[in-house]
């Protein structure tokens, strides 16, 4: 018969996936943050770097897209490398 699981410390593992991704992840989410404030776009609408840089926040880099669009740009992506 299996073991309860500890759900306790499942969750203080994860706890700390997430910290160490944030801290790794910090000066891109803050790049990306930058971008979407200066665009501005509609509801439904997100920014897309056409060079795939978050750090090239110029303004002839960005451009406003629908959400759908922008993920699947990022599903060609990286199904284009398997």
């Amino acid at each position: 018969m299996a073991s309860a699981r500890n759900y306790k410390k499942e969750y203080a593992a994860r706890s700390e996936e997430i910290k160490a991704y944030r801290k790794k992840n910090k000066v891109k989410d803050k790049m990306r943050t930058r971008a979407r404030r200066k665009m501005k776009c509609g509801a439904g609408k997100e920014v897309d770097h056409k060079d795939n840089n978050a750090m090239n926040n110029n303004r002839n880099n960005l451009k406003c897209i629908s959400r759908k669009a922008n993920r699947q740009k990022g599903a060609k992506k990286t199904n284009s490398k398997r």
